[in-house]
């Protein structure tokens, strides 16, 4: 089966690890972590036959970065055994952080000494956790700067604070407000635990707090049971402008982040987000794999709409999918999906993919939610710094995948179509033929010192297939030159595959750039029909045999295969979630950096536009629609 060109030129003419692998990052971003902080890391190992934490532990204390990539650490670690014991613990190790934010911190923990904490720097705050990791382990790390040393005054007005505590297993929400003198009153508790659909609610009275050395000792009252989830005392950290806070138990294994409550809703909530979370999906305890999972990433939101990204722990052995309630078994760790939002006037929100609810700042820039039993767990969210440069300027968040629109921290891949983002990229706009030259009009683009063969240009884009020979579970170093003038150099994580569906309308929302049998295209009007095999039209599926070289067409005469083939499965609207039997996955005859996957539409589905995934074997896309028809 072949694509039209037609297809080609509407999917494409409007797109026009591991950390310790070479190359580097690029370090550009060293000084956005700069002075001292405080910092929570929270670690947990699960049995995936029970479901059960069977280790955990605390890391907090202060953190103090250097600005050029070095950092000490003093504080304790609180780890759980028979008899949970507390010690000190003073360490010291290297960070890398690129010029979008993104990179990781040498792991705190001496215990862990040669993990790495990946994730994002944005006003200031770093939150990530340790993707990769032979220690078995999911984690959650914050650090926000201490600024001048916080006192009672700095506490004031009202915050909503997300909880979140797998131990128990439970999450909560509460709104508390401050006098600015250490009072905080009464405070109602929204929260659920286990299993449960059902909220429970309960209430503090006489709740204050005591800043001493820049940190506050937040005092609920009460103890922490099993009907009683947010009790005790707690640390608590807050940022230099009184935003954002966060901490946790000294004695305990929980975490909370929380806001200033917004006055109404936030006018600029669209826009890029960095993001990193905890989620536990509480129906999958004791099905045989870890109901656990951590991650860190990105989302583009607008309009209601949001384009994300999550890269997961090694250590979780499934995730969320569109719907909490669907569990992938397949390994696959790099996430990327659609997602919808309901913005409240209050700045709260509610999302259709992952069953949280949100509060978000006055000015849109920071977003906290919690899961809603018996999907449980915490999400933070920061908007990404704003980036500019002049001259020949490549964005460092602007290398998306050209069919999906994946945000910058997912993983790239062999003969993967990247769409690349700038000012000053090309002095003209211009299509290439076949075979897609290294220099097109004086561009070229280099990735890891390999020109990358170039599709599309324009001043402030560039479409380019990424070099066959790119490492996996690396770091790619990407730049431009403009007719001589070399670019800012900008890094991205790479891996086997980062696979994209191309969608009409173009952008990764929308329905799947898909064919009949007779080569006609799938629409609405002309669905797919139960037992039809059809072909998919998409990108970053990785290395192929027989190989063929960049920029060139992949042969006619001859079919070209992926060296690993995917999983496909469709979710229609009735809550069906079926796997599609595999008949071809290779390269598209014809077409150079075009993949093709052919399938077939399995019964028991039911009419109406499908939810499309495609697994890896280490990327997920969970975005495009599918239009079936049972008639």
């Amino acid at each position: 089966m072949k694509i039209k060109l037609t297809l080609l030129l509407l999917v494409l003419g409007a797109c026009a690890w591991q950390c310790s692998a070479q190359p580097a990052l690029d370090g550009s971003g060293d000084a956005m972590l700069n002075g001292t902080y405080y910092m929570r890391q929270v670690y947990y190992v699960v049995t995936p036959q029970t479901g059960a934490i069977v280790q955990d532990s605390n890391v907090q204390g202060n953190i103090t970065f250097d600005g050029v990539g070095g950092y000490t650490f003093s504080g304790t670690v609180l780890l759980n055994t028979a008899t949970p014991a507390m010690s000190t613990l003073t360490s010291a190790g290297n960070y890398a952080i690129s010029g979008s934010g993104e990179g990781y911190i040498g792991a705190v923990n001496t215990s862990f000494s040669i993990d790495r904490i990946i994730g994002t720097v944005s006003h200031g705050v770093f939150i990530g956790t340790t993707t990769v990791t032979g220690n078995g382990y999911d984690d959650l790390f914050i650090a926000a700067p201490l600024g001048t040393e916080a006192t009672n005054a700095s506490l004031t007005g009202a915050y909503t604070v997300a909880y979140f505590d797998p131990t128990v297993p439970g999450d909560a929400l509460f709104t508390m407000s401050a006098d600015g003198q250490g009072n905080i009153g009464t405070v109602n508790v929204t929260s659920y635990l286990g299993a449960s659909t059902t909220a429970s609610t309960e209430s503090l009275s006489g709740v204050t707090y005591s800043f001493s050395n820049g940190a506050a000792e937040l005092k609920l009252g009460g103890t922490r049971n099993s009907t009683t989830l947010v009790a005790g005392t707690e640390l608590l950290y807050i940022s230099p402008d009184g935003n954002f806070i966060f901490g946790g138990s000294a004695s305990g294994y929980d975490l909370f982040v929380g806001v200033r409550n917004a006055t109404s809703a936030p006018s600029n909530y669209d826009g890029l987000y960095y993001q990193a979370g905890l989620a536990l999906d509480e129906t999958a305890a004791g099905a045989g794999t870890s109901p656990l999972d951590s991650y860190y990433g990105a989302f583009q939101a607008f309009s209601g709409k949001i384009v994300g990204h999550q890269q997961f722990s090694t250590a979780s052995l499934l995730h969320y999918d569109t719907l909490p309630s669907l569990l992938i078994f397949g390994g696959a760790n790099d996430f990327t999906y659609y997602d919808t939002y309901t913005l409240n006037s209050d700045g709260s929100s509610d999302d259709s993919a992952f069953s949280q609810h949100y509060l978000s700042s006055t000015d849109g820039t920071i977003r906290i939610g919690y899961g809603i039993g018996p999907y449980l767990g915490l999400n933070v969210a920061f908007q990404a710094p704003a980036l500019s440069g002049s001259g020949v300027y490549l964005n460092p968040t602007g290398v998306v995948n050209a069919a999906s629109s994946a945000p910058f921290t997912a993983q790239i891949s062999p003969g993967e179509f990247l769409t690349l983002y700038g000012s000053g990229l090309a002095n003209t706009t211009a299509t290439a033929s076949l075979p897609f030259p290294a220099m097109f009009k004086g561009v070229q683009v280099f990735i890891n010192q390999v020109a990358a063969h170039i599709y599309y240009l324009s001043p402030t884009q560039i479409s380019v297939i990424v070099p066959y020979d790119t490492t996996s579970d690396s770091v790619a170093q990407i730049y431009v030159v403009n007719n001589g003038i070399e670019s800012n150099l900008v890094s991205a994580f790479t891996g086997v595959t980062s696979g994209g569906v191309f969608t009409e309308p173009v952008g990764g929302i929308g329905n799947a750039a898909a064919l009949h049998p007779d080569n006609s295209a799938i629409t609405e009007a002309s669905p797919a029909q139960i037992g039809e095999t059809v072909a998919l039209y998409l990108t970053g599926m990785g290395e192929v045999t027989p190989q063929v070289a960049d920029g060139a067409a992949a042969p006619i005469d001859q079919l070209t295969y992926t060296t690993a083939n995917p999983l496909v499965y469709l979710l229609d609207t009735a809550g069906h979630y079926l796997q599609a039997p595999l008949a071809f996955s290779g390269l598209a005859p014809g077409f150079a950096g075009l993949y093709q996957i052919n399938f077939t539409i399995p019964s028991g589905l039911v009419s109406g536009n499908a939810s499309l995934e495609i697994i890896g074997p280490d990327s997920d896309t969970f975005q495009a629609l599918l239009p079936l028809t049972t008639n």
